[in-house]
């Protein structure tokens, strides 16, 4: 048994496709099967339903596979141990970062780091909350760029920002004419608003009891706040954007962004790692680079936001 032969088991029952599984590994189909079959001979069981399309894990092969991933995690553990001695900033760093994060936060530190760093290898993936705590959980990620929520205890929060909400509000709406938004200006309005399990929603509504909100979500099922501002843009309706995303608006989408009335809701976004996690040089620069890139006033919490 070889770890190699537990990566090429874990690369199938994650894409539950040879082939695909052996395009991620960078081997041939043949190969990688052959050293699962290998593999299964040595262990004297099935380890895959090779029947069934797409391919499922046979009962005990569930469990083999389950007790692999925590082979490997144990065994990358080691090598990020030695690496974080070194100080070193090479090696593999897989980042989580939610969908109302990455185009605003993403391109304001990613180049600059990559410049600055060209022996850095990270790489991103967009996730919701749930999923980069379930990816946290199997060690599937380094690290997650995250909204603040209550339920993560069982993780290290590391403080990045607070990223104030706005209004992006048509032209034809009547809180148009508003200087500010008012959580009560919002009822019986035409909201545009993300699906459930978007923390960015979640906490919105929340924060102002839209109950707008559900008669939105059944109506339009997207999750793309560049949909709804183009959206409002044509006319129709109210959305919420985050302050990052003000940033990068052009002097017309500037006409259409109004701030909540005292206290403006907030979110604080953070680094989320497992309490295991030991490369701190990297989680260091990564912080670093992305605190240099936003504004200073946004490393603080104002005395006029709330944190939702």
């Amino acid at each position: 048994m070889t770890l190699q032969q537990l990566e090429y088991i874990l690369a199938v029952d994650g894409f539950h496709h040879f082939a695909k599984a052996a395009e991620h590994c960078h081997v041939t189909q043949p190969t990688l099967s052959a050293m699962i079959q290998k593999l299964e001979e040595e262990l004297e069981v099935k380890i895959f339903d090779r029947s069934q399309q797409p391919v499922v894990p046979t009962p005990i092969g569930t469990h083999i596979i389950e007790q692999a991933r925590r082979v490997l995690v144990e065994s990358n553990q080691v090598k990020h141990i030695i690496e974080e001695e070194k100080h070193s900033l090479s090696g593999t760093f897989h980042l989580g970062i939610l969908p109302s994060i990455a185009p605003y936060l993403l391109p304001r530190f990613f180049p600059q780091l990559a410049k600055s760093h060209p022996q850095l290898d990270i790489r991103v993936t967009e996730m919701k909350t749930a999923d980069i705590k379930q990816a946290l959980g199997r060690s599937e990620i380094d690290a997650g760029i995250v909204a603040n929520l209550d339920d993560m205890e069982l993780f290290v929060k590391t403080p990045l920002l607070y990223d104030q909400f706005y209004g992006y509000v048509s032209r034809e709406s009547p809180l148009f004419k508003h200087d500010r938004l008012r959580t009560s200006d919002l009822v019986n309005q035409p909201l545009w608003m993300l699906d459930e399990g978007h923390c960015f929603r979640d906490q919105l509504v929340r924060f102002c009891q839209l109950e707008a909100a559900r008669a939105s979500q059944q109506r339009y099922r997207l999750g793309s706040l560049e949909t709804f501002m183009r959206m409002v843009e044509s006319g129709r309706g109210i959305t919420f954007i985050p302050e990052l995303a003000v940033l990068q608006l052009t002097e017309p989408q500037q006409a259409l962004v109004r701030p909540f009335a005292i206290p403006t809701p907030t979110r604080q976004l953070i680094v989320l790692t497992n309490k295991q996690f030991v490369r701190r040089t990297m989680l260091d620069t990564l912080v670093g680079e992305i605190r240099q890139s936003v504004p200073k006033e946004m490393l603080k919490l104002k005395g006029t936001q709330q944190l939702v």
